[in-house]
């Protein structure tokens, strides 16, 4: 597969990086969105598409966000956004939610990170910086136990490093989980050989090869 360079566009803004990854999840899937960033992609998710959301926190059936009069303050997902409720939504116990993602009922889920390595690992919990507060919340039950791992991240940090890294060096959350990469500048596929780049957004594959010390197919 070669690498589609968008060269005239990019980098992506956050609602057209949310599009991108909702065009991704096939047709009929059962998906769940982390906290943070990949809770908008159930914005850009078509009904028509059948895809069916679970959070965590005990709901099969997720719609978009809710806006204006739609807004339950009793109807949130898991990272306490106020969602809307389609027809055939259904609730459950917060063990039977878990049951789901640890029993691989699930087909996606897409994750936010603090790094990806090029082997797939994921670490997305904790910085380990001194004062830094942890945030285990169901990501490890999530990296392990859905059948697809999309991770939706910015490609470097604020001083420029990158994210995605040939070894992370903060706490792991899962090994060799992270199927594909969603950023702002390119998507990558995590394959055995190496980081696959599909798709480029505003560089050249050359450049991020310049920048990025993984293995880039």
């Amino acid at each position: 597969m070669s690498t589609v360079e968008n060269l005239d566009r990019g980098p992506l803004s956050r609602a057209e990086l949310a599009a991108a990854v909702a065009r991704d999840i096939p047709a009929g899937a059962y998906v769940n969105l982390g906290i943070g960033q990949p809770t908008t992609v159930a914005d850009h998710l078509a009904p028509e598409r059948g895809v069916v959301l679970h959070t965590e926190n005990g709901m099969l059936g997720m719609g978009r966000a809710a806006v204006g009069e739609e807004i339950d303050p009793d109807l949130i997902n898991a990272g306490k956004v106020p969602v809307t409720e389609p027809p055939g939504a259904a609730y459950f116990h917060h063990a039977d939610s878990f049951a789901m993602m640890r029993g691989g009922h699930l087909d996606v889920c897409v994750l936010g990170a603090f790094q990806v390595s090029g082997h797939g690992d994921l670490a997305n919990w904790h910085t380990g910086e001194p004062g830094a507060i942890p945030a285990v919340g169901g990501a490890m039950d999530l990296a392990i136990g859905a059948r697809q791992v999309f991770v939706m991240m910015s490609l470097f940090t604020r001083d420029g490093k990158p994210k995605l890294v040939r070894e992370c060096s903060y706490p792991l959350t899962g090994l060799r989980c992270v199927n594909r990469v969603f950023t702002e500048s390119a998507v990558f596929e995590i394959e055995e050989a190496g980081v696959r780049v599909r798709e480029t957004y505003g560089i050249s594959r050359a450049a991020l090869r310049d920048r990025l010390d993984v293995d880039l197919l």
